[in-house]
């Protein structure tokens, strides 16, 4: 009797802009709101070209460095902020989120958890987006990727607050693996 491997996964769409949205997905604060910052940027593929069909999922702290545990996280109401967003991507590669700036958890660096979906991806990827570090001493993460912590740090600019996602090639975002994940 044979021994059977297990074989990958398979794409299949991607159906990200018919199944996944849900309405006010992308605003975990409604604009206007004290406080709110547009945390935007593009995902690029290894070539630098703009994917138009990815989803990008942000999970973060609020302002107080408190992690929201609150269910409905899909269903806005417009004052419960639940730290979750999912955003897709347009024709030009873009994501934008409505949110507040994210607190320190725990005395540790302020980040957004990241989250992308994207064509031709067995699995999810994983990074963070840290805020600027303004003279902060970087973490253990940062300190552990080197020269490439520029890929986890968002840039503040004329809009709110950028953050990149390149999936590969010269300056691909520095994705993370967990334990018992693929």
């Amino acid at each position: 009797m044979s021994t059977l491997t297990a074989t990958p996964g398979q794409t299949i769409g991607p159906f990200f802009h018919y199944a996944l949205p849900f309405d006010g997905d992308r605003e975990l604060v409604a604009p206007g709101t004290p406080g709110a910052v547009l945390l935007h940027g593009t995902v690029t593929d290894g070539a630098g070209a703009p994917l138009q069909d990815a989803l990008v999922e942000i999970w973060q702290a609020d302002p107080a460095g408190v992690v929201p545990q609150r269910t409905g996280s899909m269903r806005r109401d417009g004052h419960t902020f639940t730290g979750f967003g999912r955003s897709s991507t347009d024709i030009t590669g873009r994501y934008t989120f409505t949110t507040l700036e994210p607190g320190s958890v725990d005395g540790g660096l302020p980040f957004f958890g990241v989250t992308v979906f994207a064509r031709g991806l067995l699995n999810r990827l994983f990074t963070r987006a840290y805020l600027p570090l303004d003279g902060a001493e970087p973490d253990a993460l940062l300190t552990s990727v080197g020269d490439r912590a520029g890929t986890l740090v968002v840039e503040r600019d004329e809009h709110g607050l950028r953050f990149d996602v390149r999936l590969q090639g010269e300056g691909e975002t520095v994705f993370l693996t967990y334990p018992g994940h693929s």
